[in-house]
């Protein structure tokens, strides 16, 4: 069922890109791919710092 699910959300960027209106969507999906990196970033460094500071407590 997943792999069902998976070949229906297929997306072919590169046939999207080259049929966008303009270069705007070009640069969304250049930013769109950076935010699930930017949010497993953002979650490391607040695990990182909630771990740092209360090991200083000791």
């Amino acid at each position: 069922m997943i792999a069902l699910i998976s070949v229906l959300q297929e997306v072919n960027i590169e046939e999207k890109v080259k049929n966008a209106p303009n270069s705007d969507y070009g640069i969304g999906i250049f930013i769109g791919s950076f935010i699930p990196f930017l949010i497993l970033v953002i979650i490391a460094y607040a695990i990182y710092r909630y771990h740092k500071n209360n090991s200083n407590i000791d």
